[in-house]
């Protein structure tokens, strides 16, 4: 590999001083994401270099690919797996300035953006076209969308909106040796194409290991004209997914089903005393959105449906009480890290995915397991589709309290395989489960790396992410 004086000297006759990082100090705030993974550990690039142009970023690839350096590409860094952290050194490939919404198509639908346009800046402008990109995830405020594509995300309301994924329609890509692809059609606009191999959904989920995304032409919905939310309150578990599976079975799809256990109840309302939300073992919050005489119908039948087996349950359609409602859901992620005075929450383990009908069963091996090692963890997510998001609360400046929650995260791991489920619904795998894979995938796996290894033989792209470090 270049020596780290040539290459960063190379990088600022190339692209110029102003787009590269070389300090300590600056390389330092690339050595993490929001992962425990990456906080435990300083994994520190050789250089940073923010571009915002296809022909930029093609001729860093060709110089990587060419010295056979490696190259992370990186958004606004909020992952929480170490996708964006160079555990092998070398180029980290900053593409959070590059913002531009290139043409918003409303009488087709659809819309052309570049990587580091944020998901909730997006969302805004399309709203001035009664338009809206669905995947809706926690971090919509400074998440990019380039990001989001690079890890298939999905969020809240993904029970009735799906997945990253379901909206790409195409993308351009840099390749490892700087060579530059469409996928999707050279000139489509089509909402739709079975022609030739679906490379645009292999680019979905492949997190920067199969080359760098700089253009994605996104499939726009209709924004719902209403929407209502609605909270109910289970003095059991089971007697919450029981009524999920209920709505299902109505033929009913809520935009959003999100569940908060006792631990999550507790947490949102040390955070936000008004909430004063009821201690039970679970709180489920249904969102309904359509057309205003839908919402309404079927905000009736899923109260119907929840009063059977709920010890309470609200529905309100009115701008006001819907917000102080959701409250309780939205502010669960800051607010986990209230429970313990002293210690914090941290993002490890936190995105396994269960069958929705074993989700009681898996809350409770949780919480026992978290009484095994003695690290408090608040659970609380996406109950629509099985996607749990687990809290563990901890100081991490105490070793033992750092052994033990790795071990927890482990299991908890190692229990959502059990349970016939994924270690990670919608976060990805990076490094932080590229240990898993092997376990969850068997030999379709190694069909994976052979389709890495043909796309990026010198193995330059992103190195230690879904498959660890070391594979041959």
């Amino acid at each position: 590999m270049v020596p780290r004086e040539k290459l960063v000297a190379d990088m600022e006759k190339m692209f110029g001083q102003g787009k590269v990082l070389k300090s300590e100090l600056e390389r330092y705030t690339y050595t993490y994401d929001s992962s425990f993974a990456s906080q435990s550990n300083e994994y520190y690039p050789d250089v940073v270099v923010c571009l915002n142009s296809t022909a930029e970023v093609s001729q860093l690839m060709k110089y990587a690919w060419e010295n056979e350096v490696p190259v992370t590409p990186r958004g606004a860094g909020s992952g929480q797996t170490g996708g964006s952290v160079a555990i092998n050194g070398g180029i980290v490939l900053d593409l959070s300035g590059w913002k531009d919404i290139v043409e918003v198509d409303d009488a087709n639908m659809q819309v052309v953006v570049r990587p580091g346009i944020i998901h909730a800046e997006l969302n805004q402008e399309l709203a001035k076209y009664g338009l809206f990109f669905p995947p809706d995830p926690g971090s919509s405020v400074f998440c990019t969308i380039g990001g989001m594509v690079s890890n298939n995300a999905s969020g809240l309301r993904a029970v009735k909106y799906g997945a990253t994924f379901q909206y790409v329609l195409g993308l351009e890509v840099v390749l490892p040796n700087g060579e530059i692809i469409r996928t999707g059609g050279l000139k489509s606009k089509a909402l739709k194409s079975v022609s030739g191999l679906d490379l645009t959904r292999l680019y979905c989920g492949s997190e920067g290991t199969l080359g760098v995304i700089t253009e994605i032409r996104l499939k726009l919905l209709p924004k719902p004209q209403s929407r209502g939310i609605m909270l109910a309150l289970f003095e059991k578990l089971e007697d919450s997914a029981l009524t999920v599976l209920d709505v299902f079975k109505a033929g009913i799809i809520p935009s959003g089903i999100e569940i908060l256990d006792d631990g999550g109840i507790r947490c949102a309302n040390m955070f936000k005393p008004d909430l004063n939300i009821p201690e039970v073992e679970a709180a489920i919050f249904f969102e309904i959105n359509g057309t205003k005489p839908a919402v309404e119908e079927e905000g009736r039948q899923v109260l119907a449906i929840a009063q059977k087996r709920a010890k309470s349950v609200e529905w309100a359609t009115d701008a006001e009480r819907m917000a102080k409602l959701w409250q309780g859901r939205a502010v669960i992620g800051a607010a986990s890290a209230r429970l313990v005075p002293g210690k914090t929450r941290i993002f490890a383990g936190e995105d396994v995915c269960f069958p929705i009908s074993r989700v009681p069963e898996a809350l409770r091996r949780i919480k026992e397991l978290s009484k095994q090692f003695n690290i408090p963890v608040v659970i609380y997510g996406h109950i629509g589709d099985g996607n749990m998001h687990t809290a563990p609360i901890m100081d991490p400046l105490i070793e033992d309290e750092v052994e033990r929650t790795h071990k927890l995260a482990e299991a908890i791991h190692n229990l959502a395989l059990e349970l016939n489920g994924s270690t990670t619904g919608e976060h990805g795998v990076g490094f932080a489960r590229a240990p898993y894979m092997e376990a969850e995938h068997g030999k379709a796996l190694d069909v994976m790396w052979a389709i890495k290894k043909a796309i990026d033989p010198k193995g330059i792209m992103n190195p230690g992410k879904i498959w660890a470090l070391g594979r041959e």
